[in-house]
């Protein structure tokens, strides 16, 4: 049985917000509990409803508080909530400051509905999404910055073989498959992954695979 995802829509488009409602409205286990045309009302939604909710989409051009600001906000206040980007979007410097930011994920506008639920069950399921177009400028951007990367050597041969699969976007499900672990063996492998890279989520993870060249460009 899927569990139910309470979600937060915020776009400066009512006719955007409306639409995204209308396409998710269709999935019994999504559940719009609040939309937004502005950052401040999301945050104020928040200060009351947070525990609620699961998932936030956002776009990035938003009035007073962009939505990189708003998902650095979240992640601050509330870490249990999962952001995915929805932005028209695709060029280095933006995506660079939406994953510095913590976002679990970045999605183009144009991707269709298919691929909107596909980023939701991977978020859901404490993975990260990216949009094809997205991902070579990540592993572009991030793998200038290697040099300057810390070493994976204090994680076991497991934990580095995890943590490789996760960068990949595999959920905790598809890698308990693949290695024929439990997914609770692989969620306590996960938060130890986690401690020892000082990462906070898994698009951290992602940004710390790519720096200690676990996965290579």
């Amino acid at each position: 049985m899927t569990t139910q995802t309470n979600i937060v829509l915020a776009d400066d488009h009512q006719i955007v917000l409306d639409g995204l409602q209308f396409m998710l409205s269709s999935e019994k286990y999504l559940q719009v509990v609040y939309t937004s045309l502005n950052t401040n009302g999301v945050l104020q939604y928040l200060e009351t409803s947070a525990t609620k909710v699961q998932l936030l989409i956002t776009d990035i051009n938003m009035p007073t508080v962009s939505g990189i600001e708003l998902c650095k906000k979240v992640k601050e206040l509330y870490p249990h909530i999962k952001v995915l980007v929805l932005s028209m979007y695709s060029s280095t410097e933006i995506v660079k400051e939406a994953i510095l930011a913590e976002a679990d994920g970045y999605m183009l506008k144009d991707g269709g509905k298919e691929k909107l639920l596909a980023a939701i069950h991977k978020l859901n399921n404490d993975g990260t999404y990216y949009s094809e177009e997205i991902i070579p400028i990540i592993y572009n951007q991030f793998s200038i910055e290697k040099k300057a990367a810390l070493s994976a050597s204090n994680l076991s041969d497991r934990e580095k073989e995890i943590l490789v699969l996760i960068a990949k976007e595999y959920s905790s499900e598809q890698i308990a498959e693949k290695l024929f672990l439990s997914i609770k063996t692989v969620g306590n492998h996960r938060q130890n992954i986690l401690a020892k890279c000082e990462c906070k989520s898994s698009v951290g993870l992602v940004k710390y695979a790519i720096k200690s060249g676990l996965i290579t460009v």
